[in-house]
């Protein structure tokens, strides 16, 4: 395992603005995908779990644990997604991982029986693996090197906008037809719109032996032995298990008081909040202390979470939750990757990142089924967002502890 003293070339030489001229197509590729994959495999399970339980009257817990298994499932594939990148190439990952994605979100609408949705939820999570955050930043690496973390914050806001773009066209749809029309209509429309896409934006990568590179790494016993990778991978498993957990439940938690329309409104907020703080902390990333602006991201949703807490009858108090809570959702899962390849070797980034989304996603797979025993067990969702605040400021607390005689890694010349 590389020595956690060991920081990437890239890290400290100026950017080459060239490089987001010459390569924006694959960033464009990326984005979509990330609409695409979000929108069905994150934002969309709060969806279905709404319409599931309205339709078929199936517990809270059984539907979010089918959610949970969608994200083991997805786990397993993740540490094996730099080699999936390396033997199949970019464009072959990604368009297969929409194909696969796209059907396992069509089988988990159609499901008649709780079995159905287990199913459903594993080909999910293998299309997940191969179209989410690790695969897009393995992708990019390709691409990209002293401007790759600009790359991947710009092609993750694929993740906000999908937030207020198919998960709001699906509550929308679903107010006309039921839930397995409506996720097939949009699958089928994106799975059209994306393919020429990937094929067009991923054509020639220019660093083909990167992945290949990333693939020979191995390691992984020995990165899960190296405390460095836990000050990365623990404290973003903790806050994405309070993050998951609550956007699956939240339609559940604020149609009540807002209603259909109210709560579209809700979701686009939180998604285009999403987008926002991402925008803004992009460009000025390579300047901060990644770790402490971790910290802080993680601060902001325990406090947007605690004011819907306070006010759960409020409708204003939701929306101002939701945004405020929104602002660090992008950040959250755009923040491993830069930190990965400001503290450890560019060789060693397919890995690392590949491997510290695994640990996160196993962890973050139980918080929809936590959350939703615990809304079955109280009658309510008090004591669940209870829970989600007390994990983030734990991750608050975490992130911050740095691994001894770690170097650090002066700002880029922007």
């Amino acid at each position: 395992m590389p020595s956690p003293d060991a920081v990437p070339d890239a890290a400290v030489c100026s950017p080459d603005p060239s490089e987001l001229r010459r390569h924006w197509p694959a960033v464009a590729a990326c984005f979509a995908v990330a609409v695409f994959s979000w929108g069905f495999g994150f934002y969309g399970q709060s969806v279905y779990l709404a319409a599931l339980q309205r339709l078929h009257g199936w517990p809270s817990s059984t539907i979010a644990a089918a959610t949970t298994t969608f994200y083991l499932a997805g786990a397993a594939f993740l540490t094996q997604t730099h080699r999936i990148a390396a033997r199949l190439g970019p464009r072959r990952m990604l368009g297969g991982a929409v194909a696969v994605l796209g059907a396992g979100a069509i089988l988990f609408a159609a499901s008649q029986t709780p079995w159905h949705l287990y199913v459903g939820a594993v080909v999910m999570g293998a299309g997940w693996a191969c179209g989410s955050s690790t695969a897009i930043a393995t992708t990019l690496a390709l691409w990209f090197d002293r401007q790759r973390g600009l790359a991947i914050s710009l092609a993750l806001n694929g993740a906000s906008a999908a937030g207020f773009t198919v998960a709001p066209l699906l509550v929308m749809l679903g107010r006309h037809m039921a839930l397995l029309p409506s996720v097939a209509l949009v699958v089928v429309a994106m799975v059209a719109l994306l393919l020429p896409m990937i094929g067009f934006g991923l054509r020639a990568a220019p660093r083909a032996a990167t992945a290949a590179g990333a693939a020979r790494q191995g390691g992984s016993l020995e990165a899960l032995r190296d405390p460095h990778f836990w000050t990365v991978a623990l404290p973003f498993a903790l806050a994405l298990m309070a993050q998951v957990g609550f956007i699956v439940h939240m339609v559940a938690f604020v149609s009540p008081v807002l209603g259909g329309p109210g709560t579209a409104l809700a979701v686009s907020l939180t998604a285009a909040a999403a987008m926002a703080g991402r925008l803004g902390l992009g460009t000025v990333v390579d300047r901060l202390d990644q770790r402490r602006a971790a910290a802080a991201s993680f601060a902001s949703q325990a406090a947007g979470i605690g004011l819907m807490l306070a006010a759960p009858a409020s409708p204003a108090a939701l929306y101002a939750g939701c945004l405020i809570f929104g602002l660090s959702v992008g950040n959250v899962i755009t923040f491993p990757a830069l930190i990965v390849q400001r503290e450890f070797p560019p060789q060693a980034f397919g890995l690392i990142v590949g491997l510290g989304n695994a640990v996160s996603q196993t962890t973050f797979a139980f918080g929809p089924a936590v959350l939703g025993m615990l809304r079955d067990a109280t009658g309510g969702y008090a004591a669940a967002l209870i829970l989600c605040i007390v994990l983030q400021i734990a991750a608050a607390a975490s992130v911050l502890r740095r691994p001894s005689g770690l170097t650090p890694v002066p700002a880029r010349v922007m």
